[in-house]
């Protein structure tokens, strides 16, 4: 537990004044750490378990994108929220973040308003993850967020789309044949299965804001805010190679037994008044559409913003 009440961030980067700005604009509201260089950074990273890092991209000894993979790497610091800061309008480079698990980006030279406002939006997301740890909001046997963790950030999110004109994709997936999976091994190994799956949906989920939860049974959904439909598909067909690619032991050493999964996507850039239930029920649809469909596949489709 944190000894200050304040939020605390890591800001890295090897230029005094860019130091110096930051520091003034974001000390008032949280408790600040400074790093001048990437080896610096991750020390601190490693000892204070900042609550999010503004990171340089470029910097003396290590690279900015080197040091996200570091953390991503590691269960105790995957979830720190990074936001890149940059000088460069590189449309690469900010894909390449965004790839790598950055949430956001900043610009050089810094606007006070939009660091506040960019550092709040995703600290909230904080806030909530540690109100999701202290209501028990997951689910017990897969460790990811339950129904009603997911309904509460979908909501959040949705708002937070529509605010901020950016788009948002949800991927509703079902375990193909679950009951006879169950019924062939044993619920004791359906439990097994459905804690791998979740394992395969956490790993996909590389941004803090990003949300696998378990549903209900077999049923997942994910959640990806600023993500449009072409990247969410991407995620999707890659989770459904993960999982069929995924042999799990079977319960006392009699071999190995597989799965398949089926996904439905929806991707929207809502207006202020398209409905959230219009969305995930769309989802809905395209789930379904993929089991009619063989099952083991990704269907997709984009639901029509209101104004």
């Amino acid at each position: 537990m944190k000894t200050s009440p304040k939020f605390t961030i890591l800001i890295v980067d090897d230029e005094k004044v860019n130091l110096a700005v930051l520091n003034r604009i974001l000390s008032d509201e949280y408790r600040i750490f400074i790093a001048k260089s990437g080896e610096t950074a991750l020390q601190l990273i490693a000892s204070e378990k900042p609550d999010m890092i503004l990171l340089d991209v470029i910097l003396p000894d290590i690279n900015g994108f080197d040091i996200i993979v570091k953390l991503k790497e590691k269960p105790d610091t995957k979830n720190i929220p990074v936001i890149c800061i940059t000088g460069s309008d590189s449309e690469a480079d900010e894909e390449k973040g965004f790839r790598l698990g950055a949430v956001d980006y900043i610009m050089k030279p810094f606007s006070s308003s939009i660091v506040k406002a960019r550092v709040r939006t995703h600290m909230e997301i904080v806030r909530q993850m540690r109100a999701v740890e202290r209501l028990g909001l997951t689910d017990p046997l897969t460790n990811i967020s339950n129904r009603r963790s997911f309904d509460d950030r979908l909501n959040m999110e949705w708002r937070r789309a529509i605010r901020e004109k950016k788009p948002i994709s949800c991927l509703m997936i079902d375990i193909d044949n679950f009951k006879n999976y169950n019924d062939t091994y044993g619920h004791q190994q359906g439990d097994i299965l459905l804690k791998k799956i979740a394992k395969i949906f956490s790993s996909r989920a590389r941004r803090p804001a990003d949300l696998p939860a378990r549903l209900g049974g077999e049923e997942f959904g994910m959640l990806f805010p600023d993500t449009d439909g072409e990247a969410a598909v991407s995620i999707a067909e890659g989770i459904r190679s993960d999982v069929e690619a995924l042999r799990v032991p079977i319960a006392g050493g009699e071999g190995v037994s597989a799965a398949t999964i089926s996904i439905g996507v929806v991707s929207a850039a809502p207006g202020r008044n398209a409905p959230v239930k219009d969305f995930i029920s769309l989802a809905g649809e395209y789930l379904y559409a993929a089991k009619r469909a063989g099952k083991n596949r990704v269907r997709s489709g984009s639901m029509t913003a209101s104004l």
